[in-house]
């Protein structure tokens, strides 16, 4: 079965001004494992990307965003359109309310910065999911399953990947992660550490298992 997968990567850019901005660690290797995955069994792959410094794998069509608004525009246009959605992406979950055209100047001690909530991508997509899988992923520090469970019956997920941060190896930058998958029938798979690229093929063959079933 050759099915269409839209992954996402990397992280977002939030800007504050014309030279600083809000994001996070992510690298993209996990996303881009995912897609090469996905790619080398034969199947179709949208790949939307972040800002990284790693280089993305050459996929059926890589679309290239800075912003989670740019993500989310990037990702519910292609979605009617594919079998599978992995949201392997650290998207920004607060931006500044304001942009500055200008630099802002260093000038007093404290500087407070009012931030607004970004659309919820995983929840958006959820309202036209039918029978398309979506599969998302909880990077945690603490309660990391409870946090995942939460995340996956609030998001509609059929699979979330849970990451425990404090784990060595297993977080941002790494080649390697050590992860548990936890479907929305109530099944449960904690996973040795591994390279992202095994990882990749794991979450790959579980979503087509779950497409099958």
């Amino acid at each position: 079965m050759r099915l269409r997968f839209l992954i996402t990567a990397g992280p977002t850019r939030e800007p504050i001004d014309p030279v600083r901005f809000i994001s996070n660690p992510a690298s993209g290797r996990m996303g881009f494992a995912l897609a090469q995955a996905a790619m080398t069994a034969g199947h179709t792959v949208r790949l939307v990307t972040g800002p990284t410094c790693v280089e993305p794998p050459e996929a059926t069509e890589l679309v290239q965003v800075t912003t989670a608004a740019e993500m989310r525009d990037a990702v519910l246009s292609r979605l009617p359109d594919s079998d599978a959605l992995i949201m392997a992406a650290a998207v920004a979950d607060y931006r500044p309310k304001a942009f500055s055209q200008k630099k802002l100047k260093k000038t007093a001690a404290l500087f407070v910065l009012p931030l607004e909530r970004t659309a919820d991508i995983l929840s958006e997509c959820a309202l036209t999911k039918g029978s398309r899988v979506h599969v998302g992923f909880a990077a945690e520090t603490e309660n990391v399953i409870d946090n995942a469970r939460a995340k996956l019956e609030a998001k509609g997920l059929d699979i979330i990947v849970a990451n425990d941060l404090t784990i060595p190896g297993a977080g941002f930058q790494s080649e390697t992660n050590q992860a548990t998958l936890l479907w929305h029938d109530g099944r449960i798979e904690a996973l040795p550490l591994m390279t992202k690229a095994d990882l990749a093929t794991h979450i790959v063959n579980a979503v087509v298992d779950r497409y099958d079933t």
